[in-house]
């Protein structure tokens, strides 16, 4: 993992000529405080974790190889995802554009503690209700929003294009912003489902994101390179087989960063670009059901698209090992960063 960071940043830093070097001092210390004290903070919470006995429970229908993970501890969250924001925030001097994105991601996270918290409480792999999930996140995206629009006026109303085009919202922005930061919460959360995808997906997917804002907001770019330090620190108890789960805490806290970036720099197309891996994964589940709904038959069952949703399980039951999934999708989603920045950087 470690060394497809290193090479998206080489990447992605030389498409961005004539400066490498200061993008590259700048990225690396947030990035690598934010990966030990992550790693670090992970041998701390696990006992504690395992003591609560905050065991994931998995999916009956899942894959087969799955059913031995149970029992592994989940919520991982809860203990890289505030590390991490709380490394941004030091570095930055706790500027006004970190504090926004890093209290919209504990409040993303939040709602997946809740969800997480009521998996553990029931023993069972139903949390809180879907209504009060999209509730709750709409509400955070609607604070957010306000305080983006009045804080930053205009500078955020438009998207960055490629070529050097803006393309301006007017008040479309409100319900765009509002919906990718619903949308991309809810496709890294579909997204984790395999031993150290997310995080090692995330990792990549926000450290391109901070080279590709560094040029114009370089409070952000800290931010995103915390966090994408604080994803690797996670993946030293996550990767195969994992020690800890990330859980809705983690899944949903980084979907909400990544939102909260891409909306405050402006950058919604880039943002677009460096995750769609994450929104693939939403469509392959929106596909199915749809597929399933429209073929069904008098007997009330219906056809897949896929073996199973969302995308890696498909793969997984067509007999890839977990390794070659997250191995796979590692280097699309370095790809896709690569992309955005030899477009947009």
């Amino acid at each position: 993992m470690l060394g497809v960071c290193l090479l998206i940043a080489a990447v992605g830093l030389d498409s961005a000529a004539g400066r490498s070097f200061g993008v590259g001092v700048n990225l690396a210390g947030p990035f690598v405080l934010g990966a030990a004290l992550s790693a670090l903070a992970g041998y701390g919470a696990l006992p504690i974790l395992r003591q609560l006995k905050a065991a994931q429970f998995i999916r009956e229908d899942g894959p087969r190889a799955h059913l031995k993970k149970a029992g592994t501890p989940t919520m991982g969250g809860i203990f890289f995802i505030p590390t991490a924001v709380l490394v941004a925030l030091i570095w930055t001097g706790f500027s006004q554009a970190t504090v926004a994105v890093g209290l919209m991601t504990l409040a993303y996270g939040l709602v997946g503690w809740l969800d997480d918290w009521q998996v553990m409480r029931r023993r069972s792999n139903k949390g809180i209700s879907p209504k009060m999930k999209l509730t709750l996140q709409v509400g955070f995206a609607v604070a957010f929003c306000a305080w983006a629009v009045a804080t930053q006026g205009i500078e955020i109303t438009s998207v960055a294009l490629p070529f050097g085009l803006t393309l301006p919202l007017g008040m479309l922005f409100w319900p765009l912003a509002g919906f990718v930061l619903v949308a991309e919460s809810n496709a890294t959360n579909l997204t984790d489902g395999v031993d150290g995808l997310m995080g090692g997906a995330g990792a990549i997917s926000l450290f391109g994101l901070g080279v590709l804002i560094a040029p114009t907001h370089p409070d952000l770019m800290v931010f995103c390179a915390a966090l994408s330090g604080g994803c690797l620190g996670f993946l030293v108890h996550n990767r195969n087989p994992a020690k800890v789960f990330m859980g809705d805490t983690g899944s949903l806290a980084l979907g909400g960063a990544l939102a909260a970036v891409g909306i405050l720099s402006g950058n919604l197309f880039g943002l677009l670009v460096v995750t769609l891996l994450f929104f693939a994964e939403t469509l392959s589940v929106i596909l199915q059901v749809v597929y399933y709904k429209a073929t069904k038959g008098p007997d009330g069952k219906g056809k897949r698209l896929f073996k199973m949703a969302p995308l890696h399980h498909h793969f997984e039951l067509s007999g890839w090992s977990e390794l070659q999934v997250v191995g796979v999708f590692y280097v699309i989603s370095a790809m896709l960063v690569t992309i955005a920045i030899s477009t947009l950087g």
